[in-house]
């Protein structure tokens, strides 16, 4: 029998993790754990292996996996990895020596995403614009989770290349009176969690990157924005309280829904041209299907085309929801084999 590979998709709340066929693409023994319940990937890893029934620490067991492929919500090009989100902090090496390993891939979570997008089933897409898909152009992968995660995949002649950004910490650029004021606010507040000043923070300089807006504590800043210019006590403390209460009829939370989508499609739009994304924009995350109903609502898609003399171009470019639940992992699988991915 041979030994089963590892998959990993690691983000700054939850680890998932399965095992495939070498070889193959589909996961199967998926586990999501809380990532705050270890202090890094190998106790994670081990705890999995042992929910899944294999012995972590034998590694001559048949069944012990010896290769493995984690993506990670963060920057991955040097030997240390960072997370962003979580305290999680090791080096490639740590992990490899630790848990006896012949192959070892890490790559950028939205990597990931981008080359699990191919793999994923066409009942698991909403088409929200049609367009016209170029058959050899690279596809934009965006979608906001504990943070906004953007990459690209392109086909190559030896498999999909994968290629990552950073394109979330990008700076937010207002397109209108509302979000000038919104620029406005979020200028002159500190994100720290630590920190109590209001104006003139020596944290904050006054960048608002769109990651700030456009993830699950974003939509809450977005909320707490929208009451404070609106003079209205705040009602909800947290994201899923926000999408509660915008379905129950509050005008501010429904408000901020619709911006929040709304901002999504400037930034959607603006990736779009920045890598050419002729081969389809694909909508990731855990946030955008519970959203699905607002889609139709809001201005996602006026925003994503409304590119003054490139909007004929964002207009033809195929934007898809991913529903499907495990798209990280598919990616994961994929790069493990894949020649184009280091």
């Amino acid at each position: 029998m041979s030994r089963p590979a590892l998959l990993g998709d690691i983000g700054g709340t939850n680890a998932r993790f399965a095992l495939t066929t070498p070889g193959a693409i589909a996961p199967h023994a998926i586990h999501s754990l809380p990532c705050a319940d270890y202090s890094g990937p190998v106790a994670a890893i081990r705890d999995y292996l042992t929910r899944v029934g294999i012995d972590g620490a034998n590694l001559d067991d048949s069944r012990y996996p010896r290769e493995i492929c984690l993506a990670f919500a963060c920057p991955v090009h040097n030997e240390r990895i960072a997370m962003t989100n979580n305290p999680w902090s090791f080096t490639r090496q740590e992990v490899r020596e630790a848990l006896g390993l012949t192959l070892f891939k890490v790559i950028n979570d939205f990597e990931a995403q981008a080359l699990g997008v191919p793999h994923v089933a066409e009942h698991e897409l909403v088409t929200l614009q049609p367009g016209i898909t170029a058959p050899h152009a690279t596809r934009l992968v965006i979608g906001p989770g504990t943070g906004l995660g953007m990459a690209g995949v392109f086909p190559g002649k030896h498999g999909w290349i994968p290629l990552p950004t950073e394109g979330g910490h990008v700076s937010f650029a207002p397109t209108d009176q509302q979000e000038l004021a919104l620029l406005d606010y979020f200028r002159r507040r500190c994100f720290r969690h630590d920190c109590f000043h209001h104006d003139g923070c020596p944290h904050h300089d006054g960048r608002i990157s769109v990651e700030r807006l456009l993830c699950g504590q974003g939509m809450l800043n977005l909320y707490f924005a929208h009451c404070a210019l609106g003079g209205a006590t705040p009602s909800c403390d947290s994201p899923a309280a926000v999408t509660r209460a915008a379905a129950n009829g509050d005008a501010l939370a429904r408000d901020t829904i619709l911006r929040f989508l709304k901002i999504l499609g400037d930034v959607s739009g603006d990736a779009a041209l920045t890598l050419g994304a002729r081969g389809g924009v694909y909508l990731c995350g855990g946030i955008l299907p519970r959203l699905l109903d607002w889609l139709p609502e809001s201005r996602f898609l006026e925003a994503f085309t409304h590119k003054g003399r490139m909007q004929r171009y964002t207009a033809d470019i195929p934007v898809k929801v991913v529903t499907a639940p495990w798209t990280g992992l598919l990616g994961a699988a994929e790069a493990l084999y894949n020649e184009e991915v280091d």
